[in-house]
């Protein structure tokens, strides 16, 4: 007998039923909608909603996959470099030669920001301005620079501005750090690959030419890359949302940035080095996860994930990375504390049992920290590969030609009342 990949809904008010085919692992709203007109699934936060179709990440939190069209993190995270990964996720399939050398070619000519951003713009801000807010209105800014940026439907036009996006993210980000820390601005040296051009912008003093060590240049780019995209998160969501509306790509890539700028987003590698030094000592760990385990206000940073149910791919990655950085930098004080961790709480039947296992940030924030950047940098360093993921969803929505967001609710206030003037009340 063949089960068929269906389910069967019935409506136990009117005794009608009706049949919804189960496809890609979704069922249609639209077939609920014709049984069940004006009830709706209340699923706060959408977790268990799948508000498009994708055809850029597959991600099995179960399996502990990852995959950016269809090539596993792992193999891209060995082989590729950012600049290819981004290609990947916009155009769907991995440069040739020609291809790589005229889209690398591309980014690096569109590095420089308009000096009006900088000079009127982002030194208009505090002393002590935080870097991430100066990046979100410095992307929003920008739409206000290229005047051609609301045509969204013209590709050529909509190209233009995915280019500038990625090449002048790190730019930005790197002009709000020294801005935040009293330092001059940097120009790009369009003679550097996109992460040693980075570095340099961020650590250049005197020398007439920064050389990034090639081990820290190799690490930017792999954490550039495990972090590129990661299917429909927050800021994603975001993204697609502000895009629905047809909103130009840095007004949404702005909204996407505002999401991220959230300490529930953006802000978890910045909560595991802050958990790290309040655990302070290796000899601290079991008292630690003792405390976790009988909820004594202690929470366990780095671990489980909204969607990842068995070990993040990525922090295999990282893991072995943050090895590689601290050769050059030495060991960050945090590590030994951080390894005991894991080793403790992965031999714990309490975290397995609950499928708690490192998520990606467990390590990505001792390897910035190692590498000089300071906390307030980290939700930075996300988004400047995150935008490559986020102009591809921006891309795929435009494609799909797709419906403006807009959720219902349940209501739950108060009935029609009776308006009183105010002496009567």
């Amino acid at each position: 007998m063949i089960v068929p990949e269906s389910i069967t809904i019935t409506d136990n008010r009117t005794g009608k039923s009706i049949e919804i085919p189960i496809e890609n692992g979704g069922v249609s709203s639209a077939e609920w909608s014709k049984l069940l007109p004006g009830v709706w699934f209340h699923d706060p936060g959408l977790t268990t909603t799948a508000m498009t179709s994708s055809s850029i990440t597959y991600l099995d939190g179960d399996e502990g996959i990852l995959r950016y069209r269809g090539y596993p993190i792992e193999q891209l995270a060995e082989g590729s470099t950012y600049l290819e990964v981004a290609y990947l996720l916009l155009k769907g399939e991995l440069p040739n030669q020609t291809q790589y050398a005229d889209w690398v070619r591309d980014v690096t000519h569109h590095t420089f920001i308009h000096e009006n951003v900088r000079k009127r713009f982002l030194e208009g801000f505090h002393y002590d301005a935080h870097p991430m807010g100066m990046l979100v209105s410095a992307v929003a800014a920008l739409s206000t620079f290229y005047a051609d940026a609301k045509q969204i439907f013209d590709p050529e036009i909509r190209e233009k501005q995915i280019v500038r996006l990625i090449a002048k993210m790190p730019t930005l980000a790197a002009a709000a750090h020294r801005f935040s820390v009293g330092m001059p601005f940097v120009y790009p040296d369009n003679e550097l690959s996109f992460p040693a051009n980075f570095l340099s912008m961020m650590w250049k003093i005197a020398e007439p030419h920064f050389e990034a060590d090639p081990a820290l240049v190799h690490a930017i780019d792999v954490l550039f890359i495990l972090h590129a995209d990661h299917e429909q998160n927050c800021s994603t969501t975001a993204m697609r949302t502000a895009g629905s509306a047809h909103s130009d790509p840095y007004s949404s890539t702005a909204a996407a940035c505002a999401a991220l700028y959230g300490p529930r987003h953006g802000g978890a590698n910045e909560a595991v080095v802050k958990m790290l030094n309040e655990i302070g000592s290796i000899e601290n760990v079991e008292p630690f996860i003792k405390s976790v385990k009988e909820g004594h206000g202690q929470r366990l940073q780095g671990f489980g994930h909204r969607v990842y149910k068995n070990y993040d791919p990525r922090a295999r990655i990282i893991k072995k990375v943050a090895y590689d950085v601290f050769e050059v930098t030495g060991k960050n004080p945090l590590l030994d504390i951080a390894l005991k961790l894991e080793e403790v709480a992965l031999s714990d039947d309490y975290f397995i049992s609950r499928k708690l296992y490192p998520n990606v940030d467990f390590y990505s924030g001792l390897i910035y920290q190692a590498m000089g950047f300071p906390i307030e940098m980290f939700p930075v360093l996300f988004a400047i590969p995150r935008v490559s993921g986020w102009l591809a969803h921006y891309v795929e929505l435009l494609d799909q030609d797709s419906k403006i967001v807009r959720p219902r609710q349940i209501f739950t206030g108060q009935g029609e009342r009776k308006y009183l003037p105010m002496d009567q009340r």
